[in-house]
């Protein structure tokens, strides 16, 4: 799900460490002709604004499917996203259409999940929100036959309206996706009372904020060793990286699954800047 908050925060690069850095090789070089006529003619003024620009500026969380998203995000989403034609048509369907479209998963995050499931063979998923479907859409595509994705969501009106019409055009990839239209908690609980702990290959977290770090505890329970769990939005548009006297409870709350992840010995992690932010974590 896409974070509300719709201003970018921007860094620049400090050009005054290129600068001083170009004078040093520069001087050095006197000393090296033979190897580097090239360096002494080097102006390190004109050479970084030429080579880097005056100023670059970088959005520190985007999607790709946001208008505005800079050219670094562009550049690797371009060279990264592979749709499906039914991810592409239900991404337009729901982008165009769809009440609150920016909580669309965004197409590079998918596909960094699809890969890890095909990296580890993976054919059974959780899928914490369901929205129009496109998340449990990319893992029934990599789960491939036999594979099993279980979305929940307290509403599947989303998912009726925008995903079933497009996903059921592939009856094999359709009838791979489980919707469970209830709190969530209550059916991972469940699944841990009927005895599911540690039979889940993968695991995506895009709900509900201040749920995560329960839906954290309960997913780490269901999964394998060896399992991975992505969480969604988990730099919620920077805010984390901010004041905590500024956070609102999301932000708190993910910024509390954030430490939980990092210090929790059940799994190995890494927090990525992609996307809004993504939390990898590895059962151990």
């Amino acid at each position: 799900m896409c974070s509300k908050r719709s201003e970018d925060v921007l860094y620049s690069l400090d050009l005054g460490i290129m600068k001083n850095l170009l004078r040093n090789i520069s001087a050095v070089s006197r000393n090296f002709r033979r190897f580097s006529p090239w360096v002494q003619t080097l102006d390190p003024e004109k050479w970084v604004a030429k080579s880097i620009g005056p100023s670059i500026k970088m959005t520190i969380v985007s999607k790709s499917y946001n208008k505005g998203a800079d050219s670094v995000i562009n550049y690797c989403t371009k060279l990264t996203v592979k749709l499906h034609p039914l991810q592409a048509e239900l991404q337009e369907a729901t982008l165009n259409n769809a009440p609150f479209a920016g909580m669309l998963g965004a197409p590079e995050v998918l596909t960094i999940g699809a890969n890890f499931i095909h990296l580890i063979g993976g054919k059974k998923a959780l899928d914490i929100g369901t929205f129009t479907g496109a998340s449990a859409l990319a893992w029934a595509i990599a789960t491939g036959k036999d594979g099993e994705v279980y979305t929940f969501d307290v509403s599947h009106e989303n998912y009726k309206q925008f995903g079933v019409p497009v996903i059921s055009k592939d009856e094999e990839i359709f009838k791979r996706i489980i919707p469970v239209e209830a709190p969530a908690l209550e059916r991972l609980d469940r699944m841990i009372a009927e005895g599911q702990s540690g039979t889940f290959d993968f695991a995506f977290i895009d709900a509900d904020k201040e749920n995560y770090p329960n839906y954290y505890d309960r997913v780490v329970t269901l999964l394998r060793k060896g399992g991975v769990l992505m969480i969604d939005n988990a730099l919620w548009s920077g805010s984390v990286a901010q004041d905590p006297s500024t956070f609102t409870e999301s932000t708190k709350s993910i910024d509390e699954t954030n430490q939980k992840i990092f210090k929790d010995d059940r799994t190995h992690s890494a927090l990525i800047n992609c996307g809004d932010g993504i939390h990898i974590a590895f059962k151990a």
